[in-house]
């Protein structure tokens, strides 16, 4: 009987998987094809051609050297794992290599763009593939929250699967989106089942893949002192563990994390010059957001409604740009973002780098600015908190009841797992602008708890809380 149990369940888990492996796929295959040089693909395309050209890590389209015909040089603007990501598939894939390389040689001016053929097909399926793996992670949070609620994995699956398919638009292209949500699902999963359970070995496994989600994203390096944060916090006060464990806890975690970042850094001092994650993308993303200080009042008020699935889309043009908030557009010439573009561009031309510049930039804004920099980033989170367009408007709400209710019963781990998220949020409008595909890891948390929710409306959904500290 017990053994029908549990190949029930993992019947179950193994169907959503494939489920949302169908239904990502087909939802993100039916878009058009994109030529490789559309939105930011270019970017990361530009640096695996190169790495398959010459073996060089570059800048991509920012390195100075036309790489068509001369070297590339080594560059560490953008984190590593994508564009290897990309190299991969392109040795797999002879014909998506050949459309990267003639996209490429076309943004050089070498060759003519109407020959290079639109192929992302391996790339669209891959990341169906990663979306449905971070899908199967946020099922494994709902019941390891909930402690395997009837139904919960299922239906946490069922909502993030629906959640992402709306937004397969952006998971059409050559980018780092589905790959960041993968990375953190499955970081967020390890990392709190490794609090519950005191495993070192998931402790090991969320800090290589914390490390993994920053060589993706370098913003995301910011999760390390939140997660370890985190893992003091709830060691100490909710489990209670011995000093010694919980100091040994958080040096391997902390070990994972320096042994994955530790070398591609080395590498950066050694190629580049600088120890670091990255050169000018703080930087470069920072002088960007300084442009959307000059948001009007009325701009402001009107961003809560434009921003709101279903609501924005009936009472503004989001396509043409042709109303009163044509600046939040980002294809409109005098959008916020193409203005904070200028400027960067501008800066870079005068003075070669941002990064010696940045301070004194960063107190200019401050000196004159800072009650609007600090206001407008209110409307920039609220734009950025909807990833899964209408389907958001079901999922947050829940959430947001959830949220409130295990805080009442004195059971952490919801808001725990959301800190994160919430804290990338408020750095994402601080330090970026309001589009929401920098928040998709926002979908877990927004499914766990809108899934619980739903499950409590059944008998059989009941969710008794246990305290954590009788765990062993």
């Amino acid at each position: 009987m017990a053994y029908d149990s549990v190949f029930r369940h993992r019947t179950i888990k193994l169907a959503i998987f494939l489920l949302a492996c169908i239904v990502l796929g087909l939802s993100i295959l039916s878009r058009p094809d994109w030529k490789l040089r559309d939105f930011d693909q270019v970017f990361y395309v530009t640096i695996a051609y190169d790495l398959d050209r010459y073996g060089v890590f570059s800048d991509g389209i920012f390195d100075p050297v036309d790489s068509s015909v001369r070297p590339a040089q080594p560059g560490m603007f953008f984190g590593p794992v994508f564009p290897v990501m990309i190299l991969a598939v392109m040795k797999i894939v002879p014909r998506f290599a050949e459309a990267v390389r003639c996209s490429v040689d076309s943004n050089r001016g070498h060759r003519d763009e109407s020959v290079c053929e639109a192929y992302e097909i391996p790339i669209r399926i891959l990341d169906a593939v990663l979306l449905a793996l971070g899908v199967v992670a946020i099922g494994f949070i709902a019941e390891l929250i909930f402690r395997q609620t009837r139904w919960i994995f299922a239906v946490a699956g069922l909502l993030a699967t629906a959640a992402l398919a709306a937004e397969a638009h952006i998971f059409s292209f050559v980018m780092t989106e589905s790959t960041q949500f993968a990375f953190y699902s499955v970081f967020a999963w390890a990392f709190l089942s490794a609090l519950v359970l005191r495993s070192i070995v998931r402790f090991v496994i969320a800090g290589v893949l914390l490390g993994a989600l920053a060589l993706t994203k370098p913003s995301f390096v910011v999760l390390f002192p939140i997660a370890l944060t985190i893992l003091l916090y709830f060691s100490y006060k909710i489990t209670k563990l011995p000093r010694n464990m919980i100091v040994f806890h958080s040096l391997v975690f902390t070990a994972a994390f320096v042994c994955l970042i530790g070398p591609w850094m080395a590498r950066n001092y050694v190629a580049v010059g600088k120890f670091g994650l990255t050169k000018e993308y703080g930087s470069a993303a920072l002088v960007e957001r300084f442009a959307y200080d000059d948001m009007s009042a009325r701009e402001f008020l009107l961003a809560f409604p434009y921003c709101t699935p279903g609501i924005g889309d009936l009472l503004f043009d989001k396509v043409e740009g042709k109303d009163s908030m044509h600046r939040f557009l980002f294809h409109t010439p005098s959008s916020f973002f193409h203005l904070g573009r200028e400027r960067r561009q501008t800066l870079v031309a005068q003075h070669g780098e941002l990064d010696p510049l940045i301070g004194g930039l960063v107190r200019t804004e401050m000196s004159t600015n800072w009650w609007r920099y600090l206001i407008v980033n209110i409307p920039l989170a609220w734009c950025g908190m909807w990833p899964g367009n209408v389907v958001a408007l079901l999922l947050l709400p829940l959430f947001i009841y959830a949220a409130v209710r295990t805080v009442r019963a004195r059971e952490p781990l919801l808001l725990l797992y959301a800190i994160p998220g919430v804290l990338m949020l408020l750095l994402h409008a601080a330090v970026g602008n309001h589009y929401i595909r920098y928040n998709f890891i926002l979908l877990g948390p927004y499914s766990v708890g809108a899934a619980w929710i739903i499950c409590s409306a059944f008998p059989y959904g009941r969710w008794r809380p246990r305290p954590l500290a009788s765990r062993s």
